[in-house]
């Protein structure tokens, strides 16, 4: 979904305490999240300038006034923007500000983030004078509150009310907005992106995972203490920490705080803390035994002829040496032979066969593959790519019956062939005309044989939380509370669909064998979760792992569950394995980490 980015002018109401066109920082941004200013020309407010943003078309200069009033929902910075014109003034800089005041809406108001207040169309005087910055606001665990948000009023907008830094998480960091703000020793909870940001938490005792991430574990866990950290330091003097979960920014990261589009609450960093390797390790399953079927999901991100060879060399060495060779692999993101070009390319031969290539080169099995091909542009992912899911699987060790008739637009069926279950079309299609997958990836049932006993598994990749082409969901830190969840209702409807598929195959073999496996996009205690378990048709094996170990996914420094292996009763026990491979590390070959269940039949 493409963000962009929405300046609001408003007219501003008269602002009681302050002179009409010479107000302190603390009077522009006020008590609430909208300043009482907003599209007013404000004269000579004072400041001190903290950090300058000399780069990119959102330059400009923070400045904080040093005679603070004693209000600690007012904050006393501000930020001066500047355009693509990179302004003349140093960090300890005494300046006097005039310019237009206005909310700044990174992503778009549409979006339901939070707004920045700031000045345009700004001119300023300096005197000669430096002054030493004004002491940074430590944010540690004591000092962010644990409720997350105020409660909403007006339809869910939290932007009306008073602010209460002291009682909820967000209104502590709207406090700030502007101001010098550090943290100490700060626990990495997100690795380092390709846009060289990091997530660290000012509460490493904040529902810690095993492996030092933060687990987001329900809708009321949000984990206030997660910021974003990127820097204002120019990469030849210190270049940007390549961190992964568990590592941790040793001494002091400061700047001022920001918010942005792309992960809420953010310190733009003047001091950088030096990076401390935790020495996180990739996961290895064991392998399974001789009377064991595994099956894995794996969502692999895009992958298509034009990914770097790199890609496939790591994805199937994960597969051999950290999976131990699945015999059967559910497999998402597959693109299309020619990638996002948008030629009307829907085959994926190309793209699975350099995969399985790929893996045999790396020592594992002569992988063979099933999967049927898209309607062009018709479930939705990166354009032109074609995304869908396939089957993996080892023929030495599990056979595939192909039946005719799998093709985009045939719906599967399950048949009764005395007594015994079995597919109109082998692989085919979950009811693929029904709404619920629209510009969305279809559901994919195979039916397998393992030592004489068939087994049912679904390869899934339910609808983005983004969106895609649909309405996507609310931010978690944004000004609507709680986030709407626009895109829920569509997975819903498709967990109800492989639900129904799943109860059609037991009603034929009530012991029958059936997964459904793959990246869900949705959490373990998410209503599409408990529709596609409902009347215990299928169930989650993940529910056995320790509450803080489910997870497989890191957003915003959050450790959560997307991807799933869900069983039917007649699977029987289960061994259930997330492979922390990738989430966790700057260098990832994929965003998700892959997951495998081993059985008996």
């Amino acid at each position: 979904m493409a963000l962009c980015s929405t300046l609001i002018v408003l007219p501003a109401p008269s602002a009681a305490g302050a002179t009409a066109k010479s107000p302190r920082v603390h009077e522009i941004q006020g008590s609430t999240r909208i300043s009482p200013y907003a599209g007013e020309r404000v004269t000579g407010v004072p400041g001190v300038v903290t950090a300058v943003r000399v780069f990119g078309k959102a330059r400009g200069f923070w400045m904080q006034d040093p005679k603070p009033d004693n209000d600690p929902a007012t904050s006393e910075g501000i930020f001066v923007f500047t355009g693509e014109e990179t302004p003349d003034v140093m960090a300890g800089d005494q300046v006097r500000v005039s310019g237009e005041v206005s909310e700044f809406y990174p992503g778009g108001r549409e979006s339901g983030g939070q707004s920045v207040t700031q000045l345009t169309k700004a001119e300023w005087t300096k005197t000669d004078k430096k002054r030493k910055l004004p002491r940074a606001v430590t944010l540690d665990g004591g000092r962010i509150p644990d409720e997350y948000a105020p409660p909403a009023e007006d339809g869910g907008d939290i932007e009306p009310l008073a602010l209460r830094p002291g009682d909820f998480a967000l209104d502590l960091y709207e406090s700030l907005e502007g101001m010098r703000t550090q943290v100490e020793d700060a626990a990495v909870t997100g690795p380092t992106t390709k846009y060289d940001e990091v997530w660290v938490t000012a509460d490493r005792f904040e529902n810690p995972t095993p492996r030092g991430g933060t687990l987001y574990g329900g809708y009321d866990q949000q984990n206030g203490a997660r910021v974003k950290v990127s820097s204002l330091l120019p990469a030849e003097i210190q270049p940007f920490p390549k961190a992964d979960v568990g590592d941790k920014l040793s001494g002091r990261t400061a700047g001022p705080l920001d918010f942005d589009s792309f992960g809420g609450y953010s310190i733009r960093a003047t001091d950088l803390g030096e990076l401390e390797d935790n020495g996180l390790a990739r996961e290895k399953t064991r392998k399974q035994h001789k009377g064991e079927l595994s099956v894995a999901t794996y969502n692999v991100e895009n992958l298509s002829p034009k990914s770097e060879p790199e890609k496939f060399t790591r994805l199937a060495e994960a597969l051999v040496q950290n999976l131990a060779s699945p015999d059967i692999v559910a497999v998402e993101e597959v693109q299309d032979n020619s990638g996002p070009d948008d030629d009307g390319t829907v085959a994926a031969d190309e793209t699975l066969k350099k995969l399985t290539e790929a893996v045999e080169a790396a020592g594992g099995p002569s992988y063979d593959w099933r999967q049927i091909d898209p309607a062009d542009k018709a479930d939705g992912g990166q354009p032109g790519g074609n995304i869908r899911v396939a089957f993996l699987f080892n023929p030495e060790r599990v056979s595939f019956t192909d039946r005719k008739g799998g093709d985009a637009d045939t719906a599967v069926e399950v048949t009764d062939e005395d007594g015994t279950p079995q597919l109109s079309a082998n692989p085919g299609r979950i009811e693929p005309q029904n709404e619920a997958w629209k510009a969305s990836r279809k559901s994919l049932a195979g039916e397998f044989t393992f030592r004489g006993r068939q087994v049912f598994v679904v390869a899934n990749h339910f609808s983005s939380k983004g969106g895609g082409d649909l309405e996507g969901d609310q931010p978690l830190d944004g000004r609507i509370q709680p986030p709407a969840r626009h895109s829920e209702p569509q997975r819903i409807e498709q967990a109800k669909l492989v639900n129904s598929f799943a109860k059609q195959v037991q009603s034929v073999d009530p012991d029958a064998a059936v997964i459904a496996a793959g990246d869900l996009n949705d959490f373990p205690f998410s209503p599409s979760l408990d529709a596609l378990r409902a009347d215990e048709a299928l169930t989650s094996p993940m529910d056995r792992l320790p509450a803080n170990e489910r997870y497989g996914y890191v957003f915003n420094g959050n450790s959560q569950a997307l991807d799933h292996a869900l069983t039917s009763p007649g699977v029987g026990w289960v061994d259930y394995d997330i492979v922390h491979i990738n989430s966790e590390f700057h260098d990832q070959t994929s965003d998700h980490d892959p997951s495998v269940i081993r059985f008996r039949p």
